[in-house]
């Protein structure tokens, strides 16, 4: 009974996760075709990301409390690109400045057209992750 309520609530996180990304890739797509200004659509992102890089982070300590350490391998990967992501700027960091007070992980206001292929793909591969954890 207990494993029941365990998976109800990480399938319930894992919703979470999901409704999030789409909802950045909605402003993304937004921002794509001009129904939203560069300005909107990043705040509305940024919003998001913290929310989002803690809700991977509890979800994979929580597999490792229940003792499902399969799923939590599985979670890994996501959780360590994340905090790539914010401790060290980019994926491929120089590591000499913990840049999350240069805000690296945030979407750039004045940026945001020239890297909306990126940021929509990384989106769309976090979002096929975690349908596949689904």
């Amino acid at each position: 009974m207990v494993d029941l309520f365990i998976w109800l609530f990480s399938f319930f996180i894992l919703v979470a996760l999901l409704i999030i990304l789409v909802y950045q890739l909605i402003c993304l797509a937004d921002l794509e075709f001009d129904y939203i200004n560069p300005y909107d659509s990043s705040s509305r992102i940024n919003k998001v990301v913290l929310p989002e890089f803690i809700l991977e982070g509890f979800l994979c300590f929580f597999y490792l409390l229940t003792g499902h350490w399969v799923m939590s391998l599985l979670c890994a990967p996501y959780l360590y690109y994340n905090v790539r992501l914010v401790c060290f700027g980019v994926v491929f960091p120089n590591f000499d400045v913990i840049s999350y007070t240069r805000k690296q992980h945030l979407v750039d206001v004045t940026e945001i057209f020239n890297l909306l292929h990126w940021e929509k793909k990384k989106r769309l591969f976090k979002l096929t992750y975690v349908v596949v954890l689904l």
